[in-house]
């Protein structure tokens, strides 16, 4: 028990250190995430359905579709 007291303690004194970002900042990071989530998104859409296209002009080349 006395560790668990310890060790809760020491997390304390550091959580203290912790220099948390601004709303400003947080509010900024937060939107460049979320753009660049929706550009991947698209970019693998258009990867996706271009292999997709492929794999069915092969398989339909092949006589398997």
């Amino acid at each position: 028990m006395k560790d668990i007291v310890q060790f809760l303690s020491q997390v304390r004194v550091e959580l203290a250190k912790v220099v948390w970002p601004k709303f400003d900042d947080w509010i900024g990071s937060t939107i460049v995430v979320l753009v660049l989530i929706a550009l991947f998104s698209i970019y693998l859409f258009f990867i996706d359905s271009t292999f997709s296209w492929l794999m069915k002009q092969v398989l339909a080349y092949q006589g398997l579709r």
